[in-house]
């Protein structure tokens, strides 16, 4: 397949078809801010911050979805292109709240960071623009629509990776907003609260009501959710050994960017003060702590005698889904071939 030749500051690079300009300029290790694209998310140019100037034209372009064209002579920081993305962010900042000191996304929102880039802080254009009540009637989603940009990164995550299509963009103007169907509660709709456009939303529009005001963590760590058998990969924050927020996006891991919502937002139970953290047996009508070896003999006794009694076939065996291939294998072979019955069942198939 022959690729197309084009220049950016000087550079010549070599790009696929369909290629865009982004993508050819992130390819020579150039950055070109953006509030809209995502590299798992199709082009769309809805915010226009990743202006850029094809001097062949003398047209300004917006890099994201424009396809690299043989003869471009593509400029990233002209001065109309620095002109021009600094007043779209100039516009995009006069409708949006200057709550930066109070809002939770803090230092992690994109919108403040290109802003600050660029020198922007207050405008001297402001006015009053989205007005939306917060929205919290859900478990997890913190929404405040006030603060939303218009990049449609929510609906176009939840229509191209998750596939739920559970928002879309309605309305024009000051009114343009991401809602459900007929504008009902998340809860209530098509979403699986899965929490996948909070973790891409760039701006505090969407927040994660569980780790709300946590604070920061000491350290990151990564591990495998233990909810079921697919092995998804979870970044966890933590904090003096408490976890304050779960994260996807592991590089190298099977589920990339998305969780579901009991692997994002379920894991309260480990630092939970009713959680078990030493096996129970029953003396006299009483649950009392045992150790490991205590409670698994007397499982052991307890299985003797009800295949003594009864026969093998009295004993059933569940297995787990949150169990491993490999051990869900060994208690199915644990029931046949040690107890002698093929009472045996999963959890995931009830």
């Amino acid at each position: 397949m022959t690729g197309t030749s084009i220049r950016i500051n000087g550079k010549r690079v070599s790009v696929y078809p369909e290629a865009r300009v982004l993508g050819a300029a992130r390819d020579l290790g150039i950055q070109i801010p953006t509030l809209c694209d995502h590299p798992l998310l199709s082009p769309s140019g809805y915010c226009g911050v990743c202006v850029v100037e094809d001097r062949a034209s003398g047209t300004l372009l917006t890099a994201c979805n424009t396809p690299a064209a043989a003869g471009m002579d593509i400029w990233t920081d002209s001065p109309r292109a620095c002109e021009a993305r600094r007043r779209t962010l100039e516009l995009i900042l006069s409708d949006h709240p200057e709550s930066c000191v109070i809002c939770e996304k803090g230092n992690a929102c994109r919108l403040r960071d290109l802003a600050s880039a660029v020198g922007l802080s207050l405008t001297s254009e402001k006015h009053v623009g989205r007005l939306y009540g917060i929205n919290d009637a859900n478990p997890f989603i913190h929404r405040d629509l006030s603060k939303c940009i218009g990049c449609q990164i929510c609906v176009r995550a939840c229509r191209e990776i998750q596939g739920a299509e559970a928002v879309e963009f309605t309305d024009l103007g000051v009114r343009a907003r991401p809602m459900t169907s007929a504008d009902t509660e998340l809860a209530g709709s098509a979403c699986e609260l899965c929490g996948l456009c909070v973790s891409m939303c760039p701006v505090g529009a969407l927040l994660e009501k569980p780790g709300r005001h946590a604070g920061t963590e000491d350290e990151r760590r990564a591990v495998i959710c233990p909810y079921c058998g697919v092995g998804c990969t979870l970044e966890l924050a933590v904090r003096d050994n408490r976890i304050l927020r779960v994260s996807a996006g592991v590089e190298g891991s099977v589920n990339g960017p998305s969780l579901c919502a009991k692997g994002r937002y379920g894991l309260g139970y480990v630092g939970h003060p009713d959680r078990l953290t030493a096996p129970l047996v029953r003396e006299g009508g009483e649950l009392v702590e045992a150790s490991w070896d205590a409670a698994l003999s007397r499982v052991v006794d307890g299985l003797g005698r009800a295949v003594a009694g009864h026969g093998p076939d009295s004993v059933a065996v569940l297995a787990s889904a949150k169990a491993t291939n490999e051990e869900n294998y060994l208690i199915g072979k644990f029931a046949r071939s040690v107890i002698g019955t093929n009472n045996i069942d999963h959890c995931a198939r009830l």
